[in-house]
């Protein structure tokens, strides 16, 4: 019983974890976008997506991690046997993928609240873009863990698919963005 506590508050604070990463990206794509803002508004709105990425860090991303995290190598603590399956060192390995786009966020955010309300150097493309990679790493670990074996043996399909996936986000982010800058 305490091995499904544990899996369901990891889900919760997964859950938690990935909407401050999802929400917090935008924040910074939404700080680009002031470039075009007249001084006054652009100070004024650079500083409270400084403040707001600042918080969302602080208060939901960051300690849902840890949460998440300490669920997690709880219950590999739980059922060692996790350790012996190759479908979970594929959703390790994807997690190192996280941990990787986590420290850049952070790095992002320290930027954009040491920037005091100057220009981010980050093109707004990228931003868009970086925005959709925790979506593609959260697609890899949800399917890595229900799929399971499934995953191992039909290894071929499911990167094809996600490449698909990638490509088609991508495209779309690209096409949404050149009609907006039209209008």
């Amino acid at each position: 019983m305490l091995y499904i506590i544990i899996k369901a508050l990891h889900i919760v604070f997964m859950v938690s974890y990935f909407a401050g990463i999802f929400y917090l990206v935008r924040i910074f794509v939404y700080y680009k976008d002031t470039d075009a803002f007249q001084d006054e508004k652009k100070k004024i709105l650079r500083e409270q997506y400084a403040f707001m990425a600042r918080r969302l860090w602080n208060i939901i991303t960051v300690p849902a991690g840890i949460i998440m995290t300490v669920c997690g190598l709880t219950m590999i603590f739980l059922n060692f046997g996790l350790m012996k399956m190759p479908w979970f060192h594929l959703k390790l390995t994807f997690l190192i993928g996280l941990a990787i786009y986590h420290y850049w966020c952070w790095k992002k955010v320290k930027q954009i609240v040491a920037l005091n309300g100057n220009t981010l150097q980050t093109p707004n493309l990228k931003l868009r873009q970086a925005n959709e990679v925790a979506t593609f790493i959260l697609f890899l670990v949800v399917f890595t863990v229900i799929l399971k074996s499934q995953v191992i043996e039909y290894w071929w399909q499911l990167i094809t698919g996600f490449f698909v996936l990638v490509f088609l986000i991508m495209m779309t982010v690209k096409l949404v963005n050149k009609g907006k800058n039209k209008n």
